[in-house]
């Protein structure tokens, strides 16, 4: 069938020496193809130094075609042949550009490239290979060109902080580690494991974008041995700030670690893990009813809780009092007699400059934690990524707020 093409150029996006010579509908393969020709004696721009007026050398492919966008539900090809020019300014025969790809060797249009991205950052891409009829290989490329061209385009000189955490990156001891702007808040850096090495990685990147390690004032993560090491060798003028989240995780799990010990001999604490690690505003009705019974008896378990409940009133107090504060709940831990909290006030005595560092930076991971909650939705909808690379630019392309030059 074929389609009346007068002006249809617009449509399409086909622009001056180039027109459409013909579109033609297939029943047999249920498809659009459209035909594109230039225009006799036409001349092009140097697609390597940008010299115009240049005249056509010979035809590089005298038929290459394109995958665009659907023509209502059909899928729709370009096909064209690829002329090349003998520039006489840089001395070199080079491909022209093709203002519906953004790259010669390119097998899908600007438009299709698109689609692509913008799918990508809320369905799977085997299922948006599934939609589009592609293999999902070829979609991975797409994404890929995309995001590895605006990682190089980042300007990271205005980076002063860093807030970093680590996810799962699939089953088993196999993690990633992400680096963010806590200011700008958006991705900064994405690196396979979760040990010091990472800080270097991402000093690496850092610099190479404009950045200088010099200028990094602040840093915000876990209490995590490799994370210190790295973060004082990488960035030695920075403050480390211990993500107060963390460090309130470490009391909840003392506190559980003495329930879970306790109960062995208590039936009243048998299921009420949650009673004693949410926070009362949370609780259930029935929930708080068995707290109400339990958290002024003569029980370890009831101890432990009242010490989490003070901990974390600690981080409400005036930067001036708060130091005086935690030293006197650190010695109470030490002298409590039951070991997890023992050791967790240990812990906290070992890292109280970055805890205390709060109050100054008020720095947290809570962005990166819903980061990793976005990231492990969209893995799990997956059913993984397969490869490290594909995870890295999942991560960039739904938090990196990256610039993404569909057009260049």
């Amino acid at each position: 069938m074929l389609i009346e093409v007068k002006g249809i150029e617009e449509v399409f996006h086909i622009s001056e020496p180039w027109y459409i010579e013909s579109c033609i509908f297939s029943n047999e393969h249920q498809q659009l193809d459209v035909y594109v020709d230039i225009r006799k004696g036409a001349r092009f721009s140097c697609a390597n130094c940008g010299a115009e007026s240049q005249s056509v050398y010979d035809i590089a492919d005298y038929n290459r075609t394109w995958r665009h966008l659907n023509f209502l539900e059909y899928p729709c090809y370009i096909h064209a042949e690829l002329p090349r020019t003998d520039c006489q300014n840089c001395q070199k025969v080079h491909r022209v550009k093709i203002p519906w790809a953004i790259k010669s060797r390119s097998n899908f249009t600007i438009l299709f490239d698109a689609w692509i991205m913008t799918l990508a950052k809320d369905m799977p891409m085997s299922a948006i290979s599934r939609l589009v009829g592609e293999h999902d290989t070829q979609l991975w490329r797409i994404l890929h060109y995309y995001v590895d061209n605006a990682i190089e385009s980042q300007d990271l000189s205005e980076v002063t902080m860093i807030s970093t955490d680590e996810t799962s990156s699939k089953r088993g001891h196999n993690y990633i580690t992400i680096f963010m702007d806590p200011q700008k808040k958006n991705v900064i850096h994405v690196t396979k494991g979760k040990d010091s090495s990472t800080w270097e990685e991402c000093k690496k990147h850092l610099e190479s974008r404009g950045g200088q390690a010099e200028k990094i004032t602040e840093v915000c993560m876990d209490m995590s041995p490799a994370f210190i090491k790295g973060a004082k060798e990488n960035f030695p003028k920075a403050s480390i700030t211990f993500d107060k989240f963390h460090v309130v995780k470490a009391v909840n799990e003392a506190v559980d670690d003495v329930r879970r010990k306790e109960q062995k001999t208590c039936k009243d604490l048998k299921n009420t893990r949650y009673v004693w690690l949410k926070n009362e505003k949370n609780l259930t009705s029935s929930q708080r009813e068995t707290l109400d019974r339990l958290k002024d008896c003569n029980l370890d378990t009831a101890k432990a809780y009242r010490m989490r409940i003070s901990f974390q009133e600690i981080f409400q107090y005036p930067r001036e009092i708060a130091p005086m504060v935690l030293n006197d709940w650190i010695e109470w831990g030490l002298r409590c007699r039951l070991k997890p909290m023992v050791d967790v006030s240990k812990t906290i005595k070992d890292h109280y400059d970055g805890i205390i560092r709060w109050f100054s930076s008020k720095l947290n991971n809570g962005l990166l934690e819903g980061i990793n909650s976005v990231f492990q939705a969209a893995k799990r909808k997956a059913r993984g990524y397969r490869s490290h690379k594909n995870m890295v630019a999942m991560v960039f392309l739904l938090h990196g707020k990256l610039d993404f030059k569909l057009n260049k």
